[in-house]
């Protein structure tokens, strides 16, 4: 379950930097052509910011999701060493000595 999570939280993650990117790239862009006038120019850039008001929101929403996920799992995780402190300390030791062997693998 932990695992499945990381890889969840990794690609939202991921997600979230990328629309933050997009979301500077077309700030700048709009920017870029404020001076610009006519119809088409004026129907795109009206596009173009509801979309970058959408985009912000779903950054934000996604940000907290993010932030509630990882408190319950860092909640959970010191749940489970206060109640089983030593299988803590050995799940620690197998996964230090696991990637001690894949790094000395290189």
């Amino acid at each position: 379950m932990t695992a499945g999570y990381a890889a969840e939280s990794v690609t939202r993650e991921k997600l979230v930097q990328d629309l933050k990117a997009v979301v500077n790239d077309a700030e700048e862009l709009l920017k870029a052509t404020a001076q610009q006038t006519g119809e088409k120019i004026a129907a795109v850039r009206a596009r173009a910011e509801e979309s970058l008001r959408a985009a912000k929101s779903r950054i934000a929403e996604e940000g907290a999701v993010v932030v509630e996920k990882a408190r319950v799992v860092a909640k959970t995780t010191d749940q489970f060493v206060k109640e089983n402190p030593w299988q803590a300390v050995g799940i620690g030791a197998l996964a230090g000595l696991v990637i001690g062997i894949l790094i000395s693998r290189r």
